[in-house]
């Protein structure tokens, strides 16, 4: 298991309390067991706000279940899932120095309001932050068998930005990422819970957006199944008052900070138009930063930019994710130093290596381009702003699929010993490589020639081109359109 040190420094980074950094790591890990498992690997698909930020792209709520929808009724079962995860324990142990006593694995098989067989399973781990063996932290398992699968299940890769993180890396069976989007939607409009709400929003404000046509077909199916109708705004004022009474209680220790329900609340009439079709609005990229140097957008923990007084600035990318305004303390080339409020849009690494964060200075409407070596410390506003332009801080992401999951799944490298691959249960492990061919293609558009450029991943960068006149092009970064599957 990787050390408390380790476990500290990501907190501290993060913003997080050290618990529920190390619950991240100990997620991973899990997802990698599953992966392993011959019994499980194909017949579980990952889903839920855990599988959005463990496999599509880092977002700043460290989700705590595993949700999994099961191919197979049968597995249902308590003496099997605690003979499998027996195994897994044995497994996880040998492979990442995770202890799971196994005297505690409880897997409650219940009779759901659907009329079929979910179970709740709680997997106990030891920890560095427990203070006794009855107050060891646990992971819940929610698994069903009898939700609709609208699209096949991906295979992704599983985001575990911690030092053990074995040369194969970790892939799991998972929702595609329209699927996985329109369940979020579907679980809003069904239940009203505040990280449905958030998860929404932070969805609909990522500008890798794919299309809303997809989204509601997939949503129209899940509805369907449920024998609801399609969720819209008017739906949600049922649940605010619950929504206000439960938001710090359930979202708070999930965040580094947490903005107010009004935040998430007010952006719901814009998603619904967005979703029914209604409206939408492009936003362009910074006129300066288009050609301003790379973009730089690390994954969530290891962005490894401070402010002067010692803090992270990964708040400033919390913020930008939320649409909060930053205070940023700052001192100008002439040593004058002072206080500005901005909205923060994008890092950019300029040709001579230094990182710059570009901004809409409030007071005045301008575009601005701090030095980070200059800024002495920042903190997030409860000022709310709407973008006037993509807002490209969001940790790296992972939205395009790697692969469809067709056969048997690949199993897990050893992460310290070995780079051979092991595997939980009889079968021979095979490593799945990752096709070109298959999946969806996203298409871009110019916004200055409005040439359309087709991609396998969701990368808006364009290559130097020539607009229809054959002169050369000057954008740089596309606007994303649609998706063709």
């Amino acid at each position: 298991m990787i050390n408390r040190d380790e476990i500290l420094t990501v907190a501290d980074e993060t913003g997080l309390t050290p618990n529920v950094v190390e619950k991240d790591f100990v997620l991973g890990w899990l997802l990698a067991a599953v992966n392993a498992n011959s019994a499980l690997s194909d017949a579980w698909v990952f889903k839920g706000g855990t599988c959005l930020k463990k496999c599509y792209f880092e977002t700043y709520r460290f989700s705590e279940d595993l949700d999994f929808t099961l191919k197979d009724a049968s597995q249902l079962n308590e003496a099997f899932l605690k003979e499998q995860f027996g195994s897994i324990s044995e497994w996880l142990y040998e492979e990442s120095g995770i202890v799971i006593p196994t005297d505690r694995l409880v897997f409650d098989v219940y009779d759901n309001p659907r009329g079929s067989i979910s179970c709740e399973g709680k997997v106990y781990y030891e920890s560095y932050f427990a203070s006794g063996k009855r107050s060891i932290p646990k992971i819940k398992f929610d698994l069903t068998a009898d939700e609709v699968l609208v699209l096949p299940p991906s295979r992704q890769e599983v985001f575990h930005t911690y030092s053990d993180l074995p040369k194969d890396k970790i892939y799991i069976n998972s929702y595609s990422y329209p699927e996985v989007f329109g369940e979020k939607i579907r679980a809003l409009g069904e239940r009203g819970r505040p990280r449905d709400l958030y998860d929404v929003i932070n969805l609909y404000r990522n500008e890798q957006l794919p299309s809303a046509a997809v989204i509601q077909d997939v949503l129209a199916q899940k509805c369907d199944y449920k024998k609801i109708t399609l969720p819209d705004y008017a739906d949600m004022e049922a649940y605010k008052d619950a929504m206000l009474n439960n938001w710090e209680p359930m979202l708070a220790h999930q965040l580094p900070a947490l903005p107010s329900l009004d935040v998430y609340w007010e952006a719901l009439p814009e998603f619904f138009d967005w979703l029914h079709g209604r409206t939408h609005q492009q936003r362009a990229v910074l006129e300066e930063v288009a050609s301003s140097g790379e973009l730089y957008r690390p994954a969530y923990g290891q962005l490894g930019l401070k402010t002067l007084s010692g803090n992270s600035l990964e708040i400033i990318r919390f913020a930008a994710g939320n649409r909060l305004c930053v205070e940023l303390d700052y001192t100008d080339l002439k040593g004058n130093r002072s206080s500005r409020v901005i909205e923060p849009y994008s890092l950019r690494r300029a040709q001579n290596g230094n990182i710059l964060l570009y901004a809409v200075r409030v007071e005045d409407g301008e575009i601005r381009a701090y030095k980070i070596n200059q800024i002495n410390d920042a903190s997030v506003t409860n000022r709310i702003f709407v973008p006037r332009y993509q807002v490209e801080l969001s940790p790296t992401g992972n939205i395009a699929e790697v692969s469809r999951s067709t056969g048997s799944s690949s199993s897990l490298g050893a992460p310290r010993r070995s780079t051979k691959v092991s595997s939980i249960g009889n079968r021979s492990p095979r490593l799945r490589t990752a096709s070109l061919a298959s999946g969806p293609t996203y298409i871009y558009k110019c916004p200055v020639c409005d040439k359309k450029f087709r991609r396998k991943s969701q990368n808006p960068k364009l290559n130097a081109h020539k607009t229809k006149d054959g002169w050369p092009c000057a954008g740089r970064t596309g606007y994303y359109e649609n998706t063709i599957y």
